[in-house]
């Protein structure tokens, strides 16, 4: 089989794929395998996955372990109760790690093994048969499969054939992320985000004496920084420590910008053998930290669908059947939660504000718990 795309999505998978007997191909538009981003967070949803393919260890030394976090206002009071990540997982087993995605994507080829990525080939379409498909590349390749998984991404070309090219949904917020050198600034206890009026910040460690940080504005789409670490600094030098000893330590070339898209949830992934999975089936915006937790629980899905099955098209019919719902949750719930955390009339700031410290931590660990432990991989 051939997977497009070497993203986290797509390389879990070829492991995944891998690990239950079947030969995988990945193809990646890109020369060299260079993550785009910055840090993330892997809820216990991705870490259950990567335990069953025996990468959570892997993993877990690969970045920092966290164990609770807080909602603040630009001041560092609190919006709310601390959230501490034992309450909502109820078990030690049931790790959150934060590590670099350059980190992720290293144990991740380790284990998909040499050979598997074939790098400078992006796919730009694909040829069915009533007995495999025919993936179609840019620089003339022509591959026969018996299937073809497409996790190329937003802007996916094996979604574009397959679900027609609609241009993903401007959320109306850019963002900027970065990580600050070992060493700079001392890493925080705890994982925060702060809201403003139309902005955000966060802040997490993400292990070897680095701080992952992102920030979040409102803005048009298409924005260009000139001296990018001043800008931010306009925007962010007033809120509390250590956010901006954080901008000053991170160095402009490591700061990049991000406007943020997503998709509306479609309700079909596949056609015949060709598959959908990750950003490609279901781009959402970053804001519930679950974009790759997601296309991690695709990949173990699909894994598991095809050994069970006995026909191809009905593991791929299953997999649908299983994931589109769940991950339809996260598009929308992530989307509301951003317009939420995006308010900028000062009325609205302030009710929205008081909402938030109102709210007890027992509904916030139930609703986290409702939504992260119903994990369907």
């Amino acid at each position: 089989m051939v997977i497009a795309g070497a993203g986290i999505g797509g390389l879990t998978a070829a492991i995944a794929l891998a690990r239950a007997g079947i030969r995988v191909r990945v193809l990646e538009r890109a020369s060299a395998i260079h993550p785009a981003g910055a840090g993330l967070a892997l809820q216990p949803n991705a870490m259950t996955v990567l335990a069953r393919l025996g990468l959570d260890d892997a993993v877990a030394a690969a970045g920092a372990a966290l164990s609770r976090a807080a909602l603040l206002d630009p001041s560092g009071r609190h919006l709310g109760p601390e959230t501490r990540f034992e309450r909502i997982f109820k078990t030690p087993a049931a790790r959150v790690v934060a590590l670099h995605r350059a980190r992720l994507h290293d144990v991740l080829l380790a284990a998909a093994g040499s050979g598997v990525v074939r790098t400078g080939v992006r796919v730009t379409g694909y040829e069915q048969t009533t007995g495999g498909v025919t993936v179609i590349g840019d620089d003339g390749t022509r591959l026969e499969t018996e299937f073809l998984v497409g996790a190329d991404g937003l802007h996916s070309a094996v979604r574009a054939q397959l679900a027609g090219n609609e241009p993903p949904r401007y959320a109306g917020y850019t963002s900027w992320r970065g990580v600050t050198p070992a060493g700079t600034v001392a890493p925080p206890d705890r994982v925060t985000e702060t809201w403003g009026r139309g902005e955000r910040f966060g802040l997490v460690d993400i292990g070897f004496g680095e701080i992952y940080w992102f920030a979040v504005a409102d803005a048009p789409p298409g924005g260009v920084d000139g001296d990018v670490r001043a800008e931010l600094r306009a925007r962010f030098d007033r809120w509390h420590a250590p956010v901006p000893a954080v901008l000053e330590a991170t160095p402009p070339d490591r700061i990049i910008r991000t406007d943020i898209f997503d998709r509306d949830p479609i309700t079909r992934w596949h056609e015949g053998r060709v598959v959908l999975l990750g950003d490609a089936a279901h781009a959402m915006t970053p804001n519930l930290g679950q974009g790759a937790a997601q296309a991690i629980e695709d990949a173990g899905t699909l894994a598991a669908s095809l050994a069970a099955a006995a026909m191809v098209e009905d593991a791929l019919r299953n997999y649908e059947a299983a994931r589109v719902p769940r991950t339809r949750t996260f598009v929308l719930a992530s989307r509301r939660f951003g317009e939420l955390a995006q308010w900028r009339h000062p009325l609205a700031v302030f009710a929205r504000d008081l909402l938030m410290r109102l709210t007890p931590e027992w509904v916030l660990v139930s609703q986290a718990r409702r939504m992260l432990t119903s994990e369907t991989a």
